[in-house]
Order: structure tokens, then C-alpha cells, then sequence
């Protein structure tokens, strides 16, 4: 956690610098008063000099005047910063995710980033709140007030010796205990996370198979599972509290009883007494802020470890060091005995996958479940990278090129249209800010979109929720198909993006593409049979592997596994 908040720390050191002057002003000040007291008993109440307890008093009053001021300045500047670095951090996290491939977001899981990125950011920056008010103050005032009451009474300050440890043992005792449940919590926090988000983006499918008692009681498990471990560790600290309490309130008595024996027999003055009761409440005073402290740090310390092991995780798919030039755009993707497996995986999901898709021509993929077709399109990307042999785009190796060009290239809609919240034309406006409002119609007239766009009373201004779940599986993957045409690539990808239209819309969609993407790699991956018929190349994938490469009709005569596809699906009369 040091490392973590010495980095984000430092561009406001400035900050930093005043906010500790003044929490050691404050503690100064709050040494020097109780001793102002002292003297002004001693010299004045006792001795009944009205002048010097005006004088004594007027200077306490001024005393305190700054002290409150500084607290207040302490105070601002400390918040400042510690949201400041909040912020930071919370940034980030979100930029080093930015930069992960798929492998490292399904490492961590969608739900454990994002309690990373919230409430493990959340408790570093309550310490940092807490430590800019407390933690300075705490040990300037416990040391401070040692020193100040040897010089009130030596033989009283032996008390020290018995208060001090005692309640140090206390609270090291119940850290030690502690810290382990704080781990367990932010584990049982992403696993609540999780939960909740397969129960919301679920909620059709729990309605339609009446599920919705087995979710509740599946989130009540988890629910009362972190309740639990939470209930476990503030039974710990409601034990500490009281315990550091009492034993705060019998040291009080202790001193007023031993301090009134010694006032008694003449060798302490009373005014020393009062300063050194106040000497001692500040530093049980700062032991227990201490215990906030300690509350605290055990928690915030494993999520600062959680967000540095998202910000140190290195990227398996990156930018080289040295991009290779980028290439006159063509189009043509390339691959070249490819094979790759998931991390950890024993055997690869695509083994010797070698063909090519040029310009002007459509190249289809299609397969049985689970054959690696999707996976296989996700090569191009970058989404994931090979395990062995090499995709090629333009004659360049996917790996050699910078991301954000390769990008740029290529079109994806992906096999779940995903829409963000805000209006049709700022889904649209995705690939190209610039696009004009002709444009963007063209686009949807030609994802046969225009239709159900224009019906609508906002037009393009039509807003979409998050995940365009306010708009039917058919018109979300029509306006993902026309995002993808507003930004006009070389080579555009169609990952099954035409299985939620019926077949009348199917067909006047893939015959608008015909025309209008007469130039560009088209690339689609489809179940139907009626949707990749007339490509110009249709691969074949069977368990990873290519068993049929051609035209439809040479492959009806040649590859039993295309054979049995179609027939599947059509009747000989539709095949011939």
C-alpha cells in the first residue's frame, strides 16, 4: 500500500507539504495548552493574580483561534487530495483495463474489476482521508504528551508504563485476527458483485424458467456469507472500542487518585495535575485514533494489493516496440498454419488453420458448435493472439502491427450486438465522430435499420439504454451491422450477426452488402446455411480443424462434413 500511495501522492506533494505543517502546528498548539493551563492555575487562580489569568487567558483563546482555523485548512486541503488521488487511481485501473485482452479480463472476471475499480479504490482513499486528519497528528501528540508529562510529575508518569502496552497488546491482538477477514471480504464483495450482475442481465431468462426464488435465495447465501465475515470483524473492534475505553477511564481515575496524593503532600502542584490529566487523555486520545487507524489500514492495505495487481498485470497482447510500417490498405487477410489454445489448456482449439480472404470477394465460416469459428475471426483483432503460425493482414503480421491501426481496418459486429446508452446516432457516430447525418442514414438503409429508425418520433435522437435493451435482438444487431458500416474498413468481420433476422430481411441485407461493400474483405462466420451459400469461399471447421475449403457447390460434392450441414437445414429442392 506505501508504494501505491507514494506514487499517487507525489503530484500533490505541494498539498502534502501544508497539510502536514499544519497537523504539526496542531499538535504543537495542543501540546503547549494543556501547559498554558498549568500556568495559569499556578500562577494565577492559586495565587489570585486576575491580570495574568486576563493575559494567560487571552493567549489561549488565540491559541485555540489558530488551531481551529488550521483545522480547517488542514481539513480542506486533506479531502482535496485524498479524492484527488481517488480519482487517480480509480483512472488508472480503468486505462490499464483498457489494455487488456480478452485472457486477462477473464483472468479477474468482470465483477472483480469492477470492485477494484470502486470499492477496493473506495477504502485506499479513506485511509488517505484518515491519515491526512489522524495519523500524523496521532503520533506527534503520543510522543509529545510522554515528554510534556515527565516534565509535569516523573514518578506519576510511571503509569505510562502499565497504560501504553496494555493497549498496544489490545490492538494487536485483534489487527492480527482481522486482517485475514478483511482479505476474505473483498473476495465475498466480487462474489456479490457477481451474482447480482447474472441475476439483472438475466432477469428474462429467470422470469421465463420461474427461477426468481432459487436467485434469491442464491444471493441470500452469498449475501449473508459477507454479512458473516463482516459481522465477524466488527465483533472484533466492538470489543476493542470498549476494552480501549475502560482502560482510558481507569487510567483517568489512576491519575486523579495517585495525583491527588502527591498534590496533597506538597510535592506536585495542582496546576501540574490538571496539565498532566490532559497529557494523558491526549495520548489515549491518540492511541484511539490510532485504532481507527488500525481498523482501517488492515482493509485498505489488501485492496490496494488488488488494484496493484490489476495495474501491474502485463498485457499478454500488446503493441511491439516497434511497429512495422503500415501498409498500403488492401484488405487481405491471411492465415498461415495457425493454431492456438486457451491458457492452461492441454489442447488447442484450432490446430493448422490455414486459408485467406481477399478484397471483393466474401469468405464464410461455418461450423458445428463449438468447431472455433468465432475463435478463429477473434485472431484478426487481436483479441486473442496465436499460439503458433501467424495471421496476416495486408502481408503484415498482426503482431507486428500497432493496435489502433490494425483497428482501424477492421469492422467487427460482434455475435452479441452490444449497444451503449445514449441515442441511435451516437452508437452510429462510434467508428467515425465526423460521420454526417446522410451518412449515418445510408448506413442504416443499408443494415435494413432505416425503417424501424424512421418510425421512431426521435429519429436518430432516439435513446437506447444501456446495452440497447429497449430495441428488439433483431434491431440492435441491424444498428450494430450499420455502426460498423459508418466507419467504412477494409475488412469487416460478421460473427453470426445475422442469426436474429428472419429470412426476408437476411436476404435483402446480404444483397445490399453485395453492392455496397463491393471493394472490402467481407468475412462472415454463420449457422445458416441460406446466409453463406453464395460466397465466394466457404471454410469448413470441424473440432478445430478445416475439413472443406471452396464454393458451395464443390463442396456438396466433396466434404461429407458441409454435406451434412446443409441437408440439415435444407431440402434438396433448396439446394439445387
Amino acid at each position: 500500500m506505501i508504494v501505491l500511495l507514494r506514487q499517487y501522492l507525489r503530484p500533490y506533494s505541494r498539498q502534502l507539504v501544508l497539510v502536514l505543517a499544519l497537523l504539526l502546528l496542531q499538535a504543537i498548539g495542543n501540546l503547549y495548552l494543556p501547559e498554558l493551563n498549568a500556568e495559569i492555575i499556578n500562577n494565577g487562580v492559586v495565587k489570585g493574580n486576575a491580570d495574568y489569568i486576563l493575559q494567560a487567558g487571552g493567549l489561549m483563546l488565540l491559541v485555540t483561534l489558530v488551531l481551529g482555523i488550521t483545522a480547517i485548512i488542514s481539513t480542506y486541503f486533506g479531502a482535496l487530495t485524498a479524492m484527488a488521488v481517488g480519482r487517480d487511481m480509480r483512472s488508472a485501473v480503468f486505462r490499464a483495463v483498457q489494455t487488456f485482452s480478452q485472457v486477462e479480463v477473464n483472468k479477474f472476471g468482470t465483477a472483480s474489476l469492477i470492485t477494484r475499480n470502486t470499492n477496493d479504490v473506495q477504502q485506499v482513499q479513506m485511509v488517505v482521508v484518515t491519515a491526512l486528519s489522524m495519523m500524523v497528528s496521532a503520533p506527534i501528540l503520543m510522543v509529545g504528551g510522554v515528554i510534556m508529562a515527565l516534565r509535569q510529575d516523573v514518578p506519576l508518569s510511571g503509569l505510562l508504563i502499565v497504560i501504553v502496552p496494555l493497549m498496544v497488546l489490545i490492538i494487536g491482538l485483534i489487527t492480527r485476527r482481522a486482517i485475514p477477514l478483511f482479505m476474505a471480504m473483498q473476495v465475498k464483495i466480487d462474489r456479490l458483485n457477481l451474482v447480482s450482475r447474472e441475476t439483472l442481465a438475466g432477469i428474462r431468462v429467470v422470469r421465463a424458467f420461474v427461477r426468481t426464488g432459487h436467485e434469491e435465495a442464491r444471493f441470500d447465501e452469498v449475501n449473508a456469507d459477507l454479512t458473516g465475515t463482516a459481522l465477524r470483524v466488527n465483533r472484533l473492534f466492538a470489543f476493542m472500542i470498549p476494552s480501549l475505553t475502560l482502560i482510558m477511564n481507569v487510567s483517568t481515575v489512576a491519575v486523579l487518585w495517585f495525583g491527588g496524593l502527591r498534590v496533597d503532600s506538597g510535592e506536585m502542584p495542582i496546576g501540574n495535575l490538571t496539565a498532566f490529566l490532559q497529557y494523558i487523555i491526549q495520548i489515549l486520545f491518540a492511541l484511539m485514533m490510532a485504532v481507527i487507524m488500525f481498523v482501517m489500514v488492515p482493509r485498505a492495505a489488501v485492496s490496494a494489493g488488488r488494484i496493484r495487481e490489476v495495474l501491474e498485470t502485463q498485457p499478454s497482447v500488446s503493441d511491439p516496440e516497434r511497429p512495422a510500417r503500415t501498409p498500403a490498405r488492401a484488405g487481405t487477410v491471411e492465415f498461415r498454419d495457425v493454431e492456438f489454445r486457451y491458457p492452461g489448456a492441454q489442447e488447442p482449439v484450432l490446430r493448422s488453420i490455414t486459408f485467406s480472404a481477399r478484397p471483393g470477394k466474401t469468405t464464410a465460416i461455418v461450423g458445428s458448435t463449438g468447431s472455433g469459428k468465432s475463435t478463429a475471426v477473434n485472431l484478426i483483432p487481436r483479441f486473442y493472439d496465436v499460439t503458433a503460425g501467424s495471421v496476416l493482414v495486408d502481408g503484415v503480421d498482426v503482431r507486428e502491427w500497432a493496435r489502433q491501426d490494425l483497428w482501424h481496418r477492421i469492422g467487427v459486429i460482434p455475435q452479441r450486438a452490444f449497444l451503449f446508452s445514449g441515442t441511435i446516432a451516437d452508437n452510429l457516430r462510434y467508428g467515425d465522430k465526423a460521420a454526417t447525418a446522410d451518412e449515418l442514414w445510408t448506413a442504416l438503409e443499408i443494415a435494413q435499420a432505416r425503417e424501424f429508425v424512421e418510425e421512431m418520433a426521435e429519429g436518430l435522437k432516439a435513446p437506447i439504454t444501456q446495452g440497447g435493451t429497449n430495441v428488439s435482438g433483431g434491431q440492435r444487431q441491424r444498428l450494430s451491422i450499420a455502426r460498423a458500416l459508418v466507419k467504412r474498413p477494409e475488412i469487416y468481420i460478421f460473427d453470426d450477426s445475422f442469426s436474429a433476422l428472419d429470412f426476408k430481411t437476411d436476404a435483402r441485407l446480404r444483397a445490399a452488402l453485395s453492392r455496397q461493400l463491393g471493394d472490402a474483405t467481407v468475412i462472415i462466420v454463420a449457422q445458416r446455411v441460406g446466409t453463406i451459400m453464395h460466397a465466394d469461399q466457404i471454410v469448413v471447421m470441424d473440432d478445430g480443424a478445416i475439413v472443406g475449403l471452396g464454393t458451395h457447390h464443390e463442396l456438396l460434392e466433396a466434404c461429407p462434413t458441409y454435406r451434412e450441414i446443409v441437408f440439415s437445414q435444407l431440402n434438396e429442392e433448396e439446394v439445387a
